[in-house]
């Protein structure tokens, strides 16, 4: 998309405003709160210099190599360019949309089933892998667990219960590692790749970026992992991991209107509902 020519807030510098002749800019800045001229500075004639567009925004995830200047504050009807950064100035911040690529959020209820789903499969994969090292740690702990219940049971004093061996705490460490491990080669690569997992594919839901339709490829599908898959590592501590997860889970609740997860904000993603296809139709 190009903009017609005018006087638009500078991106690199949003106190300022400069003219905009449709491919760059041209003349002197003005201060944002004053009111330019009619027309474009004397120095933008058409045979004047022209000044390379702005730089992209370093580390944005929808930055374009050379992005375009924003919309007019006055236009919100106007679209706003692929990959303009959300944190500029108020002024030129674009508004979510609705309906991403034209594609509803998906119901919460699909993304819970889904989500569970994806649960199931993993915890298949632990029961493979991680069962060993969870039938150790098991067998390291049993005695402290048995002698504790049964001195419950019989109203006797806790006091001097087996002491628990310094490795069932390095089995821990090794099974939520393996856990988190897990999961992330479980989601990461299918989520970069097509945007969904097994659950997300039979629930017909999937994770697109906000800014184009591209698949969200490996750095995003990270960043978006790390916030749900990370704290596995934390719930060892009093359960503090669980509860990151629970609050990123819970975000959907009271997020518009794209109902995002803390995950989905972190990589600037969205979950949609996929349209039903069409039936086929028969030959006469």
């Amino acid at each position: 998309m190009s903009l017609a020519p005018g006087w638009y807030r500078d991106p690199a510098d949003p106190t300022t405003q400069r003219w905009w002749d449709g491919e760059g800019w041209v003349g002197d800045p003005l201060p944002a709160d004053v009111t330019p001229p009619p027309g474009p500075p004397p120095e933008a004639s058409p045979g004047g210099a022209r000044e390379p567009q702005v730089p992209a925004v370093p580390g944005h995830p929808g930055a374009a190599e050379t992005p375009i200047p924003p919309p007019e504050p006055s236009r919100p009807d106007r679209e706003v360019p692929p990959g303009w950064p959300y944190h500029r100035s108020p002024a030129a911040a674009p508004q979510l949309p609705a309906r991403p690529h034209g594609l509803a959020p998906a119901p919460l209820g699909h993304r819970l089933l889904a989500r569970l789903i994806d649960i199931g499969m993993v915890f298949l994969l632990n029961v493979v892998l991680n069962g060993w090292f969870v039938y150790q740690y098991w067998l390291e702990v049993a005695p402290f667990v048995r002698e504790a219940t049964r001195r419950s049971l019989a109203g006797e004093d806790l006091a001097d219960l087996p002491a628990i061996s310094d490795d069932a705490g390095t089995y821990q460490l090794v099974i939520l590692i393996l856990a988190a491990a897990l999961w992330f080669a479980y989601e990461v690569p299918s989520v970069a790749n097509t945007g969904q997992t097994l659950g997300k594919r039979l629930l017909r839901i999937k994770v697109v970026r906000l800014e184009s339709t591209e698949p969200l490829g490996f750095g995003r599908s990270i960043r978006r992992w790390n916030t749900q898959g990370l704290p596995v590592l934390l719930w060892w501590c009093f359960g503090i991991g669980f509860l990151l997860q629970l609050l990123d889970a819970l975000f959907v609740l009271i997020d518009q209107p794209l109902r995002q997860a803390l995950h989905d904000k972190s990589a600037f993603t969205a979950v949609v509902s996929l349209p039903a296809d069409p039936p086929e139709e028969t030959p006469e």
